[in-house]
């Protein structure tokens, strides 16, 4: 099969390399950007593994009856329409387990940082000022409630490491039910009931239609105004601009970003210069080791659909 990446912007392909030459397998690298790169060099390729390249109806269409697979490096699969793929008999794949703990880990240092007020106090104490009363009021970690959004592998590994804290962990998912089974340490609730009563709210949800906003003015209004707000799920959740609002009034407590809904964060965003807003680019996932996993899992994931020995990490289901 021919194998083609679409788009990587990692400095290495060498463990891709390695993984294709040990099955007797290789791909060319195509550095594609937009739509029309997509449809003019990726013709002919029965395996494409894609970063950022948008995958639409219209590129599907254009690269059909060829191609057959599209492997994701990552979780998120936003940037492929999945109906077209689909339609078309196109096989999506993701990695999702990789970067678990990288993502829970920040997730909740950005929760400490917000408790202990690092930032601000951070930059006045480079700027001169020697006093801790700028810091008050400071709760004790051990008496917060954290909220969790979304109890997938992050969102469990998350709520593990708050508990380790001491805090009282409450969570719900975008597909809670009443008598949905139980996670253990994890007071499952409504997202309403979630949210109106964590000190912090840690977002580990999927962006699909159902989320997008989920965070809009009338979902933050009900969180308390000493509440603090983390996402290092998808940008798309958050109504960036009622969440500027709320803390720009102090009807929030703090935020911590990961991730925005356009990447990088437009310059002109009203998030920018806010002491109670911590911004981080979209950083969460990395360390050595998870970017060497994810690349040697993309390319693992291609090889066993090309030899036909079943495939791990499917998105979509095929008929």
């Amino acid at each position: 099969m021919k194998v083609v990446v679409s788009d990587c912007d990692h400095k290495s392909m060498a463990p891709e390399e390695k993984v294709f030459a040990d099955n007797g397998m290789a791909f060319d690298h195509l550095r594609c950007v937009s739509e029309d790169d997509v449809i003019r060099r990726c013709k002919g390729a029965d395996i494409i593994l894609n970063q950022y390249a948008p995958f639409t109806e219209q590129v599907f269409a254009a690269l059909k009856p060829e191609l057959r697979q599209i492997v994701r490096y990552g979780v998120g699969v936003n940037n492929v329409d999945l109906s077209a793929a689909t339609a078309a008999g196109v096989q999506v794949c993701n990695v999702p387990d990789y970067g678990v703990g990288e993502v829970s880990d920040q997730a909740l240092a950005m929760v400490i940082a917000l408790a202990r007020k690092l930032v601000p106090m951070n930059r006045l104490t480079h700027a001169g000022t020697w006093d801790y009363q700028h810091a008050i009021p400071i709760r004790r970690m051990a008496d917060q409630i954290v909220g969790v959004i979304g109890i997938g592998r992050i969102g469990r590994a998350f709520s593990h490491k708050a508990r380790g804290l001491g805090c009282r962990v409450i969570g719900t998912d975008p597909a809670y039910r009443p008598g949905s089974p139980e996670i253990a340490g994890v007071e499952w609730m409504p997202f309403e009931r979630v949210i109106a009563e964590a000190d912090f709210v840690s977002i580990h949800c999927p962006l699909t239609a159902e989320t997008h906003h989920m965070f809009d003015a009338a979902a933050l209004a009900l969180m308390k105004p000493t509440a603090c707000l983390v996402n290092t799920a998808r940008g798309g959740i958050v109504d960036e601009a009622a969440l500027a609002d709320a803390l720009a009034k102090g009807a929030l407590a703090g935020a911590a970003l990961d991730v925005t809904e356009g990447e990088p964060l437009a310059a002109d965003s009203p998030l920018r210069g806010l002491d109670t807003c911590l911004l981080t680019p979209h950083m969460a996932w990395y360390s050595e080791e998870a970017g060497q996993e994810l690349k040697r899992k993309v390319a693992e994931e291609a090889v066993r659909f090309a030899l036909g020995t079943g495939i791990k990490y499917p998105v979509n289901a095929l008929r």
